[in-house]
């Protein structure tokens, strides 16, 4: 008489699920989609005044006290725009003003972020404390002092006025320090070895390892001068002087105020800095992915 062995199938080698795993699973993709849901209801906020700024620049004048709509779009906000106000100087004033002082704040910010990052001389660090303990200072502060001195040197109502006092940058400084700090030393005493002085070594070996922080500083320094309101009202007179945000406070009447022509105003304000952020976003986004601040 011979015993049968009962044939084991696959599936019965399989131990069942714990139900502890499943309930963790379920948990886990709950709270994906209630950070997902979040996000989306973030992102329409923030696209919401956007969306609204490009649909009343485009909406007929007197129907500002109705909810945008796509029936009735026009362009006309744009011709007034630029029959109000000398508009294509005005922006050319913001884009030549914005583009050479991000680059000269982009060049000094380099070589004393190299400086402080490399070279050791007494008070370094107390130096670059107290660089970074400006960056508290709000600059309603520094109106008047910086005004009397302008006056001093007669540069009121002049585009010197303007740029001077923003050609440095102790954020510039700090963010590319920081990045400095991560190349590895061994690669610029290999160049000194070499025969490199310590420009030709920040230019050829420095510089393109820190690429996506100077990127990062471009965006934020063209965003900063972009936008500067405050210190260009203070410092000019001439309309001939206005850049773009002194321009559309301009538009505002004392009793009245045609917000369609000035929402077109600020739809052209928008479209530089969305290609600057489309040209960079790529390095951006390393920076912020690899650059810490140590």
């Amino acid at each position: 008489m011979t015993a049968t062995t009962p044939r084991v199938r696959p599936h019965d080698l399989v131990e069942p699920e714990p139900s502890a795993s499943r309930g963790a699973r379920r948990r886990s993709g709950a709270a994906r989609i209630g950070v997902s849901a979040v996000l989306v209801v973030g992102a329409l906020c923030m696209l919401f005044p956007f969306a609204w700024m490009v649909l009343t620049a485009f909406q007929p004048d007197g129907s500002l006290g109705s909810a945008p709509s796509l029936r009735h779009l026009t362009g006309g906000n744009f011709g007034t725009l630029t029959s109000a106000m000398p508009f294509w100087r005005i922006l050319g004033n913001s884009l030549w003003i914005s583009v050479l002082s991000t680059a000269v704040q982009l060049a000094t910010s380099t070589l004393a972020g190299y400086a402080f990052a490399r070279f050791h001389f007494r008070g370094r660090d107390a130096l670059f404390m107290i660089y970074l303990a400006t960056m508290m200072i709000p600059q309603q502060v520094l109106l008047v002092p910086l005004f009397v001195e302008m006056k001093q040197l007669g540069l009121i109502d002049t585009y010197a006025g303007i740029l001077l006092p923003g050609l440095a940058s102790a954020f510039g400084t700090f963010l590319i320090r920081q990045a400095m700090l991560s190349v590895p030393r061994e690669l610029e005493e290999a160049a000194l070895v070499d025969g490199a002085g310590h420009l030709r070594i920040l230019w050829t070996v420095v510089l393109p390892l820190v690429r996506p922080a100077l990127a990062t500083f471009t965006v934020f320094g063209f965003m900063a001068s972009w936008n500067n309101f405050l210190w260009p009202l203070v410092v000019t007179r001439s309309p001939e002087l206005y850049t773009l945000p002194l321009g559309l406070s301009a538009l505002q009447g004392q009793f009245t105020t045609h917000w369609n022509v000035v929402m077109a105003g600020s739809v052209v304000s928008v479209i530089p800095m969305l290609l600057i952020y489309l040209v960079a976003q790529k390095h951006v986004v390393r920076s912020i992915a690899t650059t810490g601040l140590k």
